[in-house]
């Protein structure tokens, strides 16, 4: 597609978007009385509107029926997570039996190492990338260190080449070739936080199992954002967080996939608790735990209710949407503020992938000169981006929510700072 730098350009954009109305079914923050242009989707995705009615129902249900909420509410609290898992499979290409909604990510993802994370004498290492968010770094960290190992030994992180943003994807399969010996499992983000970069979780996939390793994602930043087939590439497991680009709200709840090869396996090692332990036998209070079939019986604790709430109403706006509908219109949206960003190539330099197959909706960008000073600049024209240490300003715009206007926007800001800063 040829693209303008222009308001006109960026309006008939929108007039011909077939998700636009999804816009005004969030509440977007407002700066000096206007929509602000938010392009913090990436770090925690706007409310939708919808969310407020999903909780007050809970409440009313608490409130009117106590404890026989559980079982006589408009959505029992004991079934809360059945009413989650077709919708959120549907996200992440999964089969239903495959994902549970449950607890917190990294939570999950130290529930998800107990199970596949089983290092031996001669099989103990863990890839992952060098650049990766530091929960995941922590995690992994600690994981080696509970089984006893120096994580400086046990952890392989990946590195890009010199002079280079990015990992290429022929060096992620070199490295674990390389490993291929002590490799036990390979752990890594479907999207890098910082950088933007999409992984070929399916080539990653394939070759960590052809050397017999286990193949784990954290998705925190690919579910909602990326065109997902987890049963298809076939990752033993994969966990992700609600609140970003699922919009389900500050320390939503987590989602986690299984691959139907183990979710229905009781024998595999698990931390088990009451809430995955057979639904039909759950309140006999009897000893000898018996996993629910599928993912579900990873759960821990009673569902989280509310926060649930918050995430079921975010789903139903997915599962109207279509995901397969929303990454096409994220291609396009973020190839357009590729286009805009580029007009300024003389100050700033984008780290993020250009093939938009390698990328998901963000793009980060460093500037060459004083990155914070255009941060602050930009927040305050009532345009929020995402600013990471040391010098990295992330932006994502968002499908559900963020319109080509509001990308015509930010280079209309870059416009009017570079002009000033020439002056």
């Amino acid at each position: 597609m040829l693209f303008e730098n222009s308001l006109d350009f960026a309006r008939r954009m929108d007039a011909s978007d077939a998700l636009a109305s999804f816009r005004s079914r969030f509440h977007i923050p407002q700066h000096q009385g206007k929509d602000q242009v938010y392009l913090c989707g990436n770090s925690l995705g706007l409310q939708p509107k919808s969310a407020k009615d999903a909780i007050e129902q809970e409440l009313k249900d608490w409130a009117e029926l106590g404890v026989e909420g559980h079982f006589k509410g408009k959505n029992p609290w004991m079934y809360y997570h059945h009413f989650l898992t077709e919708k959120a499979a549907k996200v992440v290409g999964a089969l239903p039996e495959e994902v549970v909604i449950m607890n917190n990510l990294t939570a999950n993802l130290h529930l998800m190492m107990v199970s596949f994370y089983k290092p031996t004498a001669s099989r103990y290492k863990i890839i992952m990338e060098g650049s990766a968010f530091p929960s995941d770094q922590y995690a992994m960290e600690t994981q080696a260190r509970f089984h006893g190992l120096n994580p400086d030994e046990a952890i392989v992180e990946l590195k890009p080449r010199e002079g280079e943003d990015t990992l290429r994807t022929e060096d992620i399969l070199a490295t674990i070739e390389a490993h291929k010996d002590s490799l036990a499992i390979v752990m890594m983000g479907g999207v890098n936080y910082l950088t933007g970069q999409a992984f070929d979780m399916e080539a990653i996939t394939q070759k960590a199992h052809e050397v017999g390793a286990k193949v784990g994602f954290d998705l925190a930043h690919a579910a909602g954002n990326l065109h997902l087939k987890l049963h298809e590439w076939g990752p033993d497991f994969a966990v992700w967080c609600t609140y970003k680009y699922l919009n389900s709200g500050p320390g939503g709840t987590s989602g986690v996939f299984v691959h139907q090869r183990h979710a229905n396996n009781p024998d595999l090692v698990r931390f088990a608790g009451w809430w995955g332990h057979d639904e039909e036998s759950r309140f006999q209070m009897k000893k000898g735990f018996i996993p629910m079939k599928g993912a579900a019986g990873w759960q821990l604790s009673n569902a989280q209710i509310f926060p649930m709430a918050i995430h079921k109403a975010s789903l139903d706006l997915f599962d109207e949407a279509g995901m397969q509908n929303l990454r096409a219109k994220s291609e396009s949206l973020t190839a357009y503020l590729y286009f805009i960003l580029a007009q300024f190539s003389e100050h700033l330099k984008v780290i993020s992938p250009v093939n938009p197959q390698d990328r998901g909706c963000q793009l980060s960008i460093i500037v060459k000169s004083d990155g914070k000073r255009l941060f602050d600049f930009l927040e305050s024209r009532g345009i929020l981006p995402d600013w990471r240490e040391p010098n990295v300003i992330r932006m994502s715009p968002v499908p559900m929510y963020n319109s080509f206007e509001d990308v015509y926007r930010v280079g209309e800001a870059l416009q009017a700072y570079f002009n000033a800063a020439k002056n």
